[in-house]
């Protein structure tokens, strides 16, 4: 929290259901997590799968590539 505080980021990106579930107090799994712009701090939050996870599951590659477009959009400001 510190660390953020010191970033002050425009965005945050969670990599992984760990990252995510921790960051935003939630048990929901990654799969409902992704594809929506959720708040910490008043900083927005995107939600997309570990790399690691896209090494095992090549499958996951395009949902996350869209992940990614939306995180651009957001931090661009456009409303999503």
């Amino acid at each position: 929290k510190a660390q953020l505080e010191l970033i002050r980021p425009r965005i945050i990106c969670t990599l992984g259901r760990i990252a995510a579930q921790a960051l935003l107090k939630t048990t929901e799994p990654l799969g409902q997590l992704r594809g929506r712009v959720h708040q910490y701090a008043g900083i927005p939050v995107i939600c997309t799968y570990h790399p690691a996870a896209l090494l095992r599951n090549p499958q996951y590659k395009r949902p996350t590539w869209k992940d990614i477009k939306r995180l651009r959009l957001a931090y661009d400001g456009v409303q999503l």
